[in-house]
């Protein structure tokens, strides 16, 4: 009954290998990236960065203070080179660090001469371990004299900083570490060695020997540990897989603004992720996920990966799942033509990032499935998945079919509790959805008020921002719930004997039925509206204010004396009826989406029989479609609507008197009360006296204040107005001032409707009773139903 459709959007590991793989082939291309991180010297430097901004010093080394050389125990060893017995060198360090220095190291320094960093670039140096020349470059403002010496060895193939200073210099992108921490071949006699253990050490020993080596201490550094081991990790660059979004950049950003994002300004976010990226690195190394089928050239190490490979291993999957390639041999995972050379080749270990297997989803799931189409209609997730979900699917679809996977896209905020505090099981704030529906231990404390307030609180809060539950909140919303669902019982209490062919026709409805009628419509075309447009706290805001305030507060109020005094068979009963009737029918549909428990709890409870357009019987309240638009109901004429809007607002002022006579003991209810008003604008005068002379008893004004008696006075003069105690004004553009005016109601009152008539004792048979319970109690009864044998 929704006004769109929604698909479920479900991600498939297994499905998406078999679908959407030939990705690869156009996007992909290999390149290094860093992958772990540690800290360590000697083998891995390219190059020395200096910073540009600071001064430098060459000095010259005169002498060792014995005192301090071996002073810290094993916290602090001074290395070889400044033994009594080695000749001094001459050192370039930062000029902001000489002193610093002069004590760490226990030595004499003297400054020869001082330069900008920017003097050193190109400078050329013999690297200490593997003798080659290396340069010094120009480094940033990571370089700085808080520790060290001003001088930082580059290491492009360990350090994200290096890499970006290796790229402007072209320096080598050296990474002589394997997968298990040890170093490589490339670190000549080090290879095999752990870089965290026993190859730091062998490092340090080598410097010291070859006098390279001035000072051995330990260091706090800021790199991060891993989380688990709590280990220190380690930067390297990797070769990895990746997409180049250079390629569809331009049709991607095109296709962001054919979708319709909701809020509208989540399209500036996504806009602004998508722009600025480059290359998406898709491969990751884990012992889970799916795995990129490449296979490796066991000698060069080339990648082979064509379309007849993919063709291959898509129909592997297919029919085995995505683990097949980690429990086949290689040689069964290639195609026939290769399968002699299979022995040449190795079947790679990356995964796929899972951004990109849950990015795939559309492929697996809308193309795949029967009932299912693409684009999706909607997408919905957090504001985190511009950069996540969202953008990864908007980049696989584009690049494979040229069209976004969503039409639509709805961005929804974080839950957190009553404060505005994130959820957390340490804090104990944590609202459980299942502890909401049906509640918790301690019933008393922790009420389970059902699924259909969850879903109210829900429909109540803007989506699009961060929202606020708890205790407090919720029992809020069950109290709405409670007044929506009082409402839905008052519609069918007052059915109770309905039949369809009662209904009266809308031409012979009064007016103030025909003003119900047009709100009606009113009410449910905005909340269509805010339904297409997933505005549903607009739709919480209409519900609240129409079943509170427009029915009720005044058509269900002032409908009782209709509905409970009234004959059976009475016309404004009747014509009332067709009123309630049709708010049942629309408004039961209206909320199903949001409270469904609670529509098909007033369906299966209608005391009447509803058919559907086919003559076929509604059993379920979604069996049932939105309502089409009734033209006729919105062709009441806009001076009626405009003077039946004043009508309300000039009740609620006359309540605000009655309510002062009540107060000072006047009149005890309303019944009690005769109302008087005066108009001086003659076009609300002539209204004021159509109103309180109708004679369908629903129209008039009596019977809108629920006072037994409405008089328009012609003037304010002393002989009207000195019989009453309480007064009042109220003033409106649209009809100028009215003065209001309350007294006692004149007549008896009536012992069955209670309302003050002139002819209660009339009838010798009813002496307490008006002309019209008279004429209701008068009525021949109506046949009881033939007893069913």
């Amino acid at each position: 009954m929704l006004p769109v459709t929604y698909h479920s959007l479900i991600a498939s590991h297994d499905t998406f290998l078999a679908t959407n793989i030939i990705f690869f082939i156009v996007y992909l291309h290999r390149k290094k990236i860093f992958h772990f991180m540690h800290w360590y010297d000697g083998i891995i430097d390219t190059a020395v960065a200096v910073n540009p901004e600071l001064t430098y010093a060459v000095v010259e080394l005169q002498s060792v203070l014995e005192s301090e050389s071996t002073s810290g125990g094993n916290q602090r060893k001074l290395g070889s080179i400044l033994s009594p017995s080695c000749e001094k060198p001459f050192i370039i360090v930062a000029a902001d660090l000489v002193s610093v220095l002069e004590s760490k190291w226990g030595t004499k320094l003297v400054i020869q001469k001082s330069f900008p960093g920017s003097a050193l670039e190109h400078c050329r140096y013999i690297h200490p371990v593997n003798g080659n020349e290396c340069s010094v470059v120009l480094g940033g403002d990571y370089i700085t004299t808080e520790s060290g010496t001003g001088l930082v060895h580059t290491a492009p193939g360990h350090g994200q900083e290096d890499y970006l200073t290796g790229l402007k210099y072209g320096l080598p992108i050296v990474s002589p570490v394997d997968d298990e921490g040890n170093f490589t071949a490339e670190a000549g006699q080090f290879n095999g060695l752990s870089v965290l253990g026993t190859g730091n050490s062998a490092v340090v020993k080598y410097l010291d020997e070859q006098f390279s080596l001035i000072l051995e201490e330990p260091y706090k550094h800021k790199y991060p540990y891993d989380w688990r081991s709590k280990e220190p990790t380690i930067f390297r660059a990797t070769e990895q897989w990746f997409a180049s979004v250079d390629g569809f950049r331009d049709a991607a950003m095109d296709a962001i603004k054919r979708v319709a994002w909701i809020p509208s300004q989540a399209e500036n976010r996504i806009v602004a992720m998508t722009s600025s990226r480059s290359d998406w690195c898709i491969s990751r190394q884990r012992t889970w996920g799916v795995p990129i089928p490449v296979f490796y050239h066991v000698d060069s190490q080339e990648p082979l990966i064509t379309g007849e490979t993919i063709e291959h291993i898509k129909a592997i999957v297919s029919n085995k799942g995505s683990d097949a390639w980690w429990y086949m041999t290689t040689e069964e995972l290639l195609p026939d033509k290769y399968r002699k050379k299979a022995s040449e080749y190795r079947k790679g270990t990356d995964t796929m990032d899972v951004w990109f297997d849950s990015g795939s989803s559309w492929a697996a799931v809308l193309a795949k499935r029967d009932g299912l189409n693409f684009p999706a209609d909607i997408y919905l997730e957090g504001s985190d998945q511009h950069r996540g979900w969202f953008q990864s699917s908007l980049l696989t679809s584009i690049a494979t079919t040229g069209k976004a996977p969503y039409s639509s896209v709805i961005t929804h905020g974080f839950v957190l509790d009553e404060k505005g505090f994130k959820m957390s099981k340490s804090l104990g704030n944590v609202v459980d959805p299942e502890s909401v529906i049906v509640g918790g231990k301690n019933q008393k404390e922790e009420p389970g008020y059902g699924a259909d307030v969850l879903r109210l609180w829900v429909s109540s809060v803007d989506y699009t921002g961060d929202v606020l539950v708890g205790p407090q909140i919720l029992r809020q919303m069950s109290d709405m719930y409670r007044k929506l669902r009082g409402t839905m019982r008052f519609l069918l209490s007052n059915l109770h004997d309905w039949k369809p062919e009662n209904s009266v026709p809308y031409s012979d409805l009064p007016k103030i039925d025909k003003y119900a009628l047009f709100q009606l419509e009113n009410v449910v075309a905005s909340m269509k509206d805010s339904y297409e447009s997933y505005q549903f706290y607009k739709i919480y805001q209409i519900l609240q204010r129409f079943a509170i305030v427009d029915l009720s507060n005044f058509y269900f109020d002032v409908a009782k004396d209709r509905l409970y005094v009234g004959g059976r068979v009475s016309f404004t009963r009747k014509s009332c009826q067709t009123v309630l009737n049709a708010h049942l029918l629309y408004l039961v549909r209206a909320i199903a989406p949001i409270m469904p428990h609670l529509a098909e709890d007033v369906w299966q409870n209608l005391p009447f029989q509803h058919t559907l357009d086919d003559g076929s019987a509604a059993e379920f309240v979604f069996n049932l479609k939105w309502p089409v638009r009734n033209e006729e109901w919105l062709s009441v004429p806009k001076d009626d609507v405009d003077f039946l809007s004043v009508i309300l607002e000039l009740r609620s002022e006359v309540n605000k008197i009655l309510e002062s006579a009540r107060t000072g003991k006047l009149i005890g209810s309303s019944l009690d009360a005769k109302v008087y008003l005066h108009a001086e604008n003659a076009n609300t005068v002539s209204k004021l006296k159509e109103l309180s002379s109708a004679t369908n008893d629903a129209d008039a004004l009596h019977r809108l204040f629920i006072t037994s008696q409405v008089e328009i006075l012609p003037s304010l003069r002393e002989e009207n107005t000195s019989g009453v105690s309480y007064t009042g004004n109220f003033s409106d553009e649209r009809t100028g001032d009215i003065w209001i005016g309350v007294a006692r109601a004149d007549g008896e009152k009536c012992e069955r409707c209670w309302t003050y008539t002139r002819d209660v004792g009339s009838f010798l048979d009813h002496p307490t009773l008006c002309a019209r319970c008279h004429g209701v109690i008068d009525l021949p009864p109506v046949p009881a139903a033939a007893a069913v044998s």
